[in-house]
């Protein structure tokens, strides 16, 4: 939604155009009204101004030194003069300045009403041309580099469903200038830097960065890659050989892997003083198993090269004890996405999650720790969520979400964490219906209190901690009405109270229901009613 700003010493002129314009485009325009400069540019330093209607020759701060001022607040906006000056030399200083038009107060509402429509198309096409523009080259990279490195971080977190369509990855790799081959293999290589004490955020970031160009120099000797920060701030590294060496190079990738990462190793340290060990592939993995490989170069992290060991460690799925990532059904990523399902209370997609770790879990014959580790991931996320949403005694028996012991078979267990997930996203349901409701009540009874105060959009918003535009929106959805025609039914209730009082004068009414000018408060009145304030008086008179 835009916003006008009209700006007169002359009330009349002021109140009437606003009362054109309050109801000239409801759903695209919001419209202000001030009665100088000075509190035109209280209104600019308040909220975001996209046109502002104008006189040029005002007391005190003239028109064309008020839109001087605009542009210091808000660049983009447009301005509007309005004026009875048809002098050259005013026309002729209002065209130097930028997207501004000039106006005579003469040509009528009708031509007025045009310039807004027009002034408002430009400022939509202004916006969307202003998001095609094309970028410098650095900005481009910067942004290029970005992107990598989101989708790159994609692929780490759930790289069965990112790959469902190999066509598609092709596809995303070319837009993102990606150089490594979606429908070859790659090897993955992990690595955690051990910072100097003392060394602040800033510094670690720099020291990130050259190693991350140090590598570099080593590995675009024989292959191509691609590097990006995980979410644990660790290094990883997807490498693929050069097109022009696959076929002989191949087989030698991993041992030359290996030896280039010992030269990183010994630059990092010599250069930068900086320590990095490593844990890589033992074997290359097609895309689709990236996520797998990648909670297994974690779990090898975290259990042979520690926080600072300067250790290069390869990757052997067929001798590593324990669960290797291809067994496993809950990976770290797929906890964090449950997770987030949970908060978000995006019910389906974590009950489909839910269901499909269930089957998973209970299908591992003779492996009962999976079953475990699987029911007692999900019963923690659950009942801290029960902790966090206050719902301890709304929900019977959680308490035997940390009792594994007390459900009869793993089944009925699995079946008890389903109906206890479904009570939370109810709760969370309910608790949000209350809240929005509460809200739009509160916002309906500060209206009707404060009738002959501000209530304008920005006011609305400033009370109530929303952005007026947001605000706009929410109170449509949630009331079926927009917030202007309810604030107009409210003052045309609290009208006919008042005038039902033969003592109140017509002139009073309007003040108490928000209008300064008792002829504006007639011509609203009529224009919903029919009739003009007198006229509904004498309807009750003869009643």
């Amino acid at each position: 939604m835009y916003r006008l700003l009209i700006v007169d010493d002359e009330e009349i002129i002021t109140n009437g155009l606003y009362e054109v314009f309050n109801r000239f485009m409801p759903e695209r325009l919001d419209v202000y009204k001030a009665y100088s400069a000075k509190e035109a540019l209280e209104w600019m330093s308040r909220t975001r101004i996209d046109i502002v209607m104008t006189d040029i020759a005002m007391p005190g701060m003239s028109g064309l030194e008020l839109s001087e001022e605009i542009l210091k607040y808000w660049p983009r906006c447009r301005v509007i003069f309005l004026t009875g000056h048809s002098e050259f030399e005013y026309a002729y200083r209002a065209i130097q300045l930028a997207n501004v038009r000039y106006l005579l107060k003469t040509e009528g509402y009708a031509k007025v009403a045009e310039t807004v429509k027009e002034v408002l198309d430009e400022l939509v096409r202004g916006n969307l041309e202003n998001q095609l523009l094309e970028q410098s080259r650095e900005q481009l990279q910067a942004y290029q580099l970005m992107a990598q490195g989101d989708y790159m971080r994609h692929l780490l977190h759930d790289s069965d469903t990112a790959c469902e369509r190999t066509g598609i990855m092709v596809d995303e790799f070319r837009k993102l200038g990606i150089t490594l081959d979606s429908t070859k293999e790659t090897v993955m290589v992990l690595g955690r830097l051990s910072y100097p004490e003392g060394k602040t955020y800033l510094e670690k970031n720099e020291m990130m960065n050259a190693a991350q160009m140090l590598a570099e120099t080593y590995l675009t000797e024989k292959t191509r890659s691609i590097s990006i920060v995980d979410k644990q701030g660790d290094l990883v590294w997807f490498i693929q050989p050069f097109l022009c060496a696959e076929d002989t190079f191949d087989v030698h990738l991993l041992t030359y892997l290996e030896g280039m990462l010992e030269l990183i190793q010994e630059a990092c340290i010599a250069s930068l003083r900086l320590t990095i060990g490593f844990t890589f592939s033992g074997t290359s993995c097609v895309w689709r198993e990236v996520t797998q490989q990648y909670e297994r170069l974690r779990q090898l992290q975290q259990l042979r090269v520690g926080d600072s060991a300067a250790i290069i460690v390869r990757d052997h799925p067929e001798s590593s004890s324990g669960v290797s990532a291809k067994e496993g059904f809950i990976s770290a990523a797929k906890a964090e996405m449950l997770a987030a399902h949970l908060e978000a209370g995006r019910s389906e997609a974590f009950m489909r999650e839910l269901e499909d770790i269930s089957g998973a879990a209970l299908q591992c014959c003779g492996k009962f720790q999976y079953m475990i580790e699987a029911y007692y991931t999900i019963a923690l996320m659950l009942y801290a969520s029960i902790g966090r949403l206050g719902l301890h005694g709304r929900i019977d028996e959680h308490g035997k979400l940390m009792r594994l012991e007390e459900h009869a078979s793993m089944k009925e267990g699995f079946c008890y964490l389903k109906g206890t997930a479904e009570a939370v996203f109810q709760f969370k349901q309910s608790d949000e219906r209350d809240r929005t409701s509460l809200i739009t009540d509160r916002i309906c009874q500060y209206i009707e209190d404060h009738l002959s105060e501000d209530l304008s959009l920005v006011r609305l918003a400033e009370i109530h901690y929303f952005n007026p535009s947001y605000l706009s929106r929410f109170f449509k959805q949630e009331s079926g009405t927009n917030l202007s025609d309810f604030i107009d039914r409210c003052r045309v209730k609290k009208a006919k109270e008042l005038l039902r009082d033969p003592n109140m004068k017509v002139r009073d009414v309007a003040v108490e229901v928000g209008y300064e000018a008792a002829h504006s408060f007639t011509r609203f009145f009529k224009k919903v009613t029919g009739m003009t304030p007198q006229e509904y008086r004498d309807t009750l008179t003869v009643a």
